[in-house]
């Protein structure tokens, strides 16, 4: 065991300085074979979230599940602190800065991402120092040794760190050989800004254990005897004796990376083309995800919680299939916020109004812890909550009317009732709008029952005026009462009255009565009585014969 056969010492100072909070952390695990030291500075304004602790737990939780010397585990180790800074960024943005050190008792690789250093001493002598991630180590790379970091006034400001939102880039070393005797030192900017690196070099001089090069360190730091002192922590272990390789075991090793590296190229070829696939389709997720979260977020700007619900819905969905766990809790925050507003609305709906109190109130919880998301409509929902109440109040006296036939004085309430519900956007205005109607109905089939009943007089009327044969008041009548049957719809008392009006105009101007004309006698002419005579002739003798003997 690589531990048993090395001897490193660890001792550590943290404390608040001037303050009441230290928001330093440091921890480390030393196990069989690789080791782990931690240190980070919390860089928030948080009082009640620890981030400098989260962050250290979250890197040694992945350390301990996969110890190992890899650059490539290491990335992993401090990606899972940043997204869990991330996550827990609720009412405001966790940051952190860190440095630590993985060694497997004869190497090590180093890690920052911040302005936290490493400092690794050989024989006395500064032999190792890590860059900060400022713009201050920015410019004195630009301008050399012109620019002092530990007094430049943007030390501070950062251009990575832990909890970044976009492009987090901690830096990983190289693995380093060490030495008998090394001294690795690891501190936040409390002490680096006030403790120079001659001062941390000279204060090895004698020293042979690791807790007296803290103490001196400490005493340094303590006789600037600052007003204000800010949190510190540094960590020194003296690596007395490191693990020796065994130089035959270490060829073996060799030549099984070889193999392996000759298998590895042999299946390399689909593996890379499968991981490119896979690749391909986080990135057609991923672009979907944005998608619905974009078209949810439009669709909650608008009012419309259903739309929104389903499309947080599917984005969380996607980011699960993404394996993007930050976007995955963000859109399972607003799913909720939006089914809450749902919920809400639908209670107050149903005149539950505590209920709906009580959801609208959940509902703003859970949207501040993602930058008030959602809290302006839902802090109106419960500012109008004694609106809702008055118009349900005022809707339950105009059930009464209603109940009671007073249809006028129920319409007129829900009028009122429906014009303060618009005011205040309240989503029971429809249900307001159907009991309007309804009583609108109910009004128009009374006058429309009155008019039928007008009219049923007047044809009674008319009927008795026409009995009495004063048509022409009859006429006045039956003609008033088409015109109300015509208004209501009622076309087979349309016809019928017509009739009516026909009857009596034919009794109040018959046609003229036509007398029947004998026909002309024709003239009587009297006989003629005067007796005619016939001229005399002389009577022919029978069988007389003429002249010519004949």
């Amino acid at each position: 065991m690589r531990k048993d056969n090395s001897e490193f010492k660890t001792s550590f100072s943290s404390e608040a300085g001037s303050f009441i909070q230290n928001k330093d952390y440091f921890a480390y695990m030393e196990l069989d074979d690789v080791a782990c030291w931690v240190v980070v500075k919390g860089l928030d304004s948080d009082q009640e979230v620890k981030s400098a602790e989260l962050a250290v737990k979250g890197i040694l939780e992945k350390f301990i599940e996969k110890p190992s010397m890899s650059r490539l585990r290491i990335k992993k180790y401090i990606k899972n602190a940043q997204e869990i800074l991330q996550v827990q960024s609720l009412r405001v943005r966790l940051k952190a800065s860190i440095v630590m050190v993985v060694s497997d008792y004869s190497r090590m690789i180093c890690a920052v991402a911040g302005n936290s250093r490493f400092y690794q001493f050989r024989n006395g002598r500064l032999f190792y120092k890590s860059n900060d991630q400022s713009l201050a180590q920015g410019l004195a790379d630009k301008f050399g040794f012109s620019v002092d970091i530990n007094r430049h006034e943007e030390r501070n400001n950062l251009f990575n760190y832990l909890g970044k939102p976009n492009d987090f880039q901690p830096f990983v070393s190289k693995k380093l050989k060490l030495m008998d005797g090394d001294v690795l030192l690891l501190c936040t900017s409390g002490i680096w800004e006030e403790v120079s690196e001659i001062e941390m070099a000279d204060a090895l001089e004698g020293i042979k254990e690791s807790e007296q090069y803290t103490d001196i360190l400490e005493e340094v730091l303590l006789s600037r005897q600052k007003r204000i002192i800010n949190n510190y922590t540094m960590v020194s272990i003296f690596a007395d004796k490191i693990y020796q390789e065994n130089k035959k075991k270490k060829l073996k090793y060799i030549k099984i990376i070889a193999v392996s590296l000759f298998l590895v190229l042999l299946i390399g070829g689909s593996t890379i083309y499968y991981k490119v696939k896979e690749a391909k389709k986080i990135a057609e997720v991923t672009a979907e995800m944005f998608d619905h979260e974009k078209t949810g977020n439009l669709y909650f700007q608008d009012g419309n919680y259903e739309g929104a619900l389903k499309e947080y819905s599917e984005g969380r969905n996607a980011a699960k299939k993404a394996k993007n766990p930050i976007h995955r809790n963000l859109l399972a925050k607003k799913l909720r916020i939006s089914q809450l507003i749902i919920d809400g609305d639908k209670e107050a709906k149903e005149e539950n109004f505590s209920e709906s109190v009580s959801k609208y109130e959940k509902a703003k919880g859970e949207g501040k812890l993602i930058r008030d998301f959602g809290t302006e409509v839902i802090e109106q929902r419960i500012t109008n909550m004694d609106a809702v109440v008055q118009i349900g109040e005022s809707v339950k006296e105009g059930d009464f009317r209603f109940e009671a036939e007073d249809y006028n004085g129920a319409l007129s309430i829900y009028k009122k009732a429906r014009k303060k519900a618009l005011d205040i956007s309240y989503s029971g205005e429809s249900n307001i709008k159907l009991k309007m109607e309804e009583a609108e109905e109910k009004i128009a089939e009374l006058k429309k029952e009155q008019q039928e009943l007008k009219a049923e007089i007047l044809e009674k009327n008319g009927d008795r005026s026409y009995d009495r044969q004063d048509f022409a008041k009859a006429i006045d009548s039956y003609t008033l009462a088409q015109e109300i049957f015509q208004e209501t719809d009622l076309l087979a008392k349309v016809l019928s009255i017509e009739r009516k009006i026909m009857n009596a105009k034919d009794k109040l101007n018959p046609p003229p009565r036509i007398e029947p004309v004998a026909p002309p006698i024709a003239p009587v002419i009297a006989p003629d009585t005067t007796p005619t005579f016939a001229p005399a002739t002389e009577p022919v003798e029978e069988n007389q014969l003429s002249d010519d003997g004949t």
